[in-house]
């Protein structure tokens, strides 16, 4: 009979589904399962494991779900080949439901998102892109203008910041982008409509006006004390 592979062996004392779920998961790590195998039947991990089918069946779904594994119908389950973007949904709701807890560690890992996305998109941008930038700026500014649109202001600052990321050509950059300014969305809005209907509109058009300015002539002499000075006025005025 042929050794069972490492990961196979690796049972602990944590429950039953989430110890298919480690020997899984160390299979992937060690590099025994790579993306895109397929995975035994469930009724040869169990027997395997030592395990009842339906613990199998729980631990796979719990697996697929996280975007680890991938089901095809009529062929079986499969190692998922690349990044899924379900992957990070369990981390957003899990922020969403702490977020009291963790606001200073999401500032900083936005914080830490836009300077790096600022330095990609510094070296990768190009000049249609740039384009772009200057018309999201142009719309931002216009909706600015109309003190009573905080919604469009919104809109507006959401659009630029988009336009930002995909300077970067990046995907994976972009979905962290999405999932950072999903969880910053109600502070980022309270922020826009702040800053407007106390007469401040100017101050926050001009921190993106800085930015547009660091885009277009690559330098990033100040990049930092820029981005923490007037993207986070949320922070220092909460």
């Amino acid at each position: 009979m042929a050794e069972q592979p490492g990961y196979l062996k690796n049972l602990k004392s944590e429950s039953v589904v989430q110890r298919v779920i480690n020997c899984l998961t160390d299979g992937m790590v060690s590099g025994e399962l790579k993306p895109g195998d397929k995975l035994p039947t469930e009724p040869e991990l169990a027997a395997s494991l030592g395990v009842a089918r339906t613990s199998v069946r729980e631990a796979t779904k719990i697996l697929t779900y996280l975007g680890v594994l991938e089901s095809r119908r009529a062929e079986g389950t499969f190692v998922s080949s690349g990044f899924q973007e379900s992957m990070i949904d369990p981390m957003v709701y899990g922020i969403i439901l702490n977020k009291g807890e963790d606001f200073d560690s999401l500032m900083e890992l936005r914080e830490l998102t836009e300077v790096g996305i600022l330095r990609l998109a510094i070296k990768k941008q190009q000049p249609e892109g740039l384009e772009l930038i200057r018309d999201k700026l142009a719309a931002f500014e216009e909706a600015v203008a109309r003190e009573d649109e905080v919604e469009a202001a919104f809109q507006a600052d959401n659009d630029f910041h988009d336009a930002v990321s995909a300077l970067c050509q990046n995907a994976l950059v972009d979905k962290i982008n999405r999932v950072v300014r999903v969880l910053t969305y109600a502070v980022r809005r309270e922020t826009v409509a702040t800053m407007i209907q106390t007469g401040r509109g100017q101050e926050l058009l001009a921190a993106h006006w800085k930015i547009y300015e660091i885009l277009s002539t690559r330098n990033m002499e100040g990049l930092d004390e820029i981005i923490h000075n007037t993207y986070f006025l949320d922070v220092t005025n909460k």
